[in-house]
């Protein structure tokens, strides 16, 4: 991914290890955020919601139980067809109930839309639904009908992507009913429904964009009530989540943003914590700009708080994401917000601890993540997490848990072991850290990730190596490596396509296991 935007400041963590850690903070953070998007989409949170609340009376008949599902969504595209040419009468009626008519016709097509696993989508748009909506949608029109119509696009954008994008002729009018002048029901709605064109892809955000989505929905999760601030902030999520940081720089600069992501945090209500803190996420992932404000402000302890108290896996995640990224980004969280011996930072510590312990696989993955930058900073922190229950833990980790768990312990342990050092080609050495971990048997696990696919992961492999090669006391790094077979594992390199990788190896095997080696035994 392009990463133009990224500045020097940016790659201060995470680059403790010179030789081990050459990837951009910046860019990984983007990475992250995509990545995190997809797994929001597919196992988290859905990026795209269907609306089925007070959907039915009580004494609302439906579908039998025992049909099949063709059966089934042959009898929905027939009751969805009906409904949309009952809607096009309705709308050439003149007479007297003409309104109620409408608002009949729209409750019936939202509660059929909203109604099955299988929802009639495709036969609506094919009937003509979406123009319907849209002359339904018209400033002056009832509230009642206002809603409905926008109730029937949100499910409609919760549908495939040809689907979503159908409602291309509706963002205009969806979007200026979030304005002031439209009821808090009818924006919170129409909110939702942009939400989910939101979540379909870049090409659908940027045309929200270039509307004007932003500010109104800025203007939304700013409001006291908690429904239409939760649905606000996620649809924000969606609207500026990237790749490109434009959308999150120009959010956090709308005056009174920050307070209200501030206000959201300090509430008891758990849902709107979690929503906010996804707006963290690619605020603080994707514009620096953000992070600046961020870091300064009260949010980084609020999400300190959030990590430290909550049992919610559901906002756990975007708070450890958010953390991550702020630890990432920015010297002055390490060096100013987590001062070693105060409060904020024993909670972190404290928090992140109860994540490695939980028995989920992404809580685990995103606190060694922060850990590791964590401990790309000062002594002081590499010595707080080193003398911490969360060392154990993470030995533990790294030879137990799956892959991608272990490739970020990885860079905690590995970080623990080396000071900062300006320009230097080679990092010092904090010798008994180094000489802890290898004495509880973690050369084994770092020659796995030598031996691993993933080039990053084997490189880190290759740098812990040299660490332990350069660094053991009485010159018995070789001998340790050499008894766990880590000449054969760095010689899987000695004609390998990727040229960084072979001159390392190549190096590490000639300088440590050359000519002279074992001579003067």
């Amino acid at each position: 991914m392009a990463d133009e935007d990224v500045s020097p400041q940016s790659s201060y963590h995470r680059n403790a290890i010179k030789t081990s850690v050459h990837n951009t903070s910046a860019q990984r953070r983007r990475q992250l955020a995509v990545a995190v998007g997809k797994e929001r989409r597919e196992a988290l949170i859905r990026t795209k919601r269907l609306c089925r609340e007070a959907l039915f009376d009580d004494n609302e008949a439906s579908l039998e139980g025992n049909m099949n599902i063709d059966e089934e969504r042959a009898v929905l595209n027939a009751q969805a067809s009906q409904i949309i040419e009952d809607l096009k009468s309705a709308m050439t009626y003149q007479g007297k109930g003409a309104a109620q008519k409408k608002v009949e016709a729209l409750r019936a097509l939202r509660r059929l839309l909203s109604k099955s696993e299988i929802p009639p989508v495709k036969a609506a748009l094919q009937a003509g639904a979406v123009p319907l909506l849209v002359q339904c949608l018209s400033f002056g029109s009832p509230d009642e009908q206002l809603l409905e119509a926008a109730w029937c696009l949100t499910n409609i954008a919760a549908g495939e992507p040809e689907e979503t994008k159908s409602l291309v002729p509706a963002l205009p009018l969806l979007v200026a009913h979030l304005g002031e002048k439209s009821s808090v029901p009818v924006a919170e709605q129409c909110a939702w429904a942009l939400g989910n064109v939101a979540g379909e892809g870049d090409e659908l955000r940027n045309i929200l964009l270039a509307q004007g989505a932003l500010l109104p929905l800025a203007r939304l999760m700013m409001s006291d009530k908690g429904s239409t601030a939760r649905t606000a902030s996620w649809a924000l999520s969606n609207l500026i989540k990237g790749p490109q940081p434009n959308a999150a720089t120009e959010l956090i600069r709308i005056k009174g943003v920050l307070d209200a992501i501030i206000q959201h945090l300090r509430n008891l209500d758990d849902e709107l914590a979690t929503e906010v803190a996804w707006v963290i996420v690619y605020l603080s992932a994707l514009s620096e700009a953000a992070v600046r404000l961020l870091v300064k402000s009260d949010v980084v302890h609020l999400l300190v708080g959030k990590l430290a108290s909550s049992e919610s896996l559901q906002l756990l995640i975007p708070v450890l994401r958010s953390l991550g990224n702020l630890v990432a980004a920015d010297s002055y969280m390490t060096d100013m917000v987590l001062v070693v011996g105060h409060n904020t930072t024993d909670q972190i510590l404290l928090g992140l601890i109860k994540c490695l312990k939980s028995e989920h696989r992404v809580l685990k993955k995103e606190a060694a993540w922060v850990l590791s930058n964590i401990a790309a900073g000062s002594v002081g922190h590499k010595e707080l997490i080193f003398s911490s229950e969360a060392t154990p833990l993470m030995i533990h980790l790294l030879s137990s848990a799956p892959f991608d768990i272990r490739k970020e312990v990885a860079y905690t342990l590995g970080n623990l072991c080396v000071a900062p050092a300006k320009n230097a080609e080679q990092p010092s050495i904090i010798v008994h850290h180094l000489v802890a971990l290898v004495n509880r048997e973690c050369i084994s696990a770092f020659i796995h990730l030598v031996r691993s696919a993933d080039i990053q992961s084997a490189k880190l492999g290759l740098q812990f190596l040299e660490l332990v090669m350069r660094g053991m006391p009485n010159g018995e790094g070789p001998k340790l490596v050499e008894r766990e077979d880590g000449i054969d594992a760095m010689e899987r390199f000695q004609f390998h396509e990727n040229e960084e990788m072979r001159n390392m190896a190549n190096g590490l095997v000639d300088k440590y296991f050359g000519e002279d080696y074992g001579l003067d035994e």
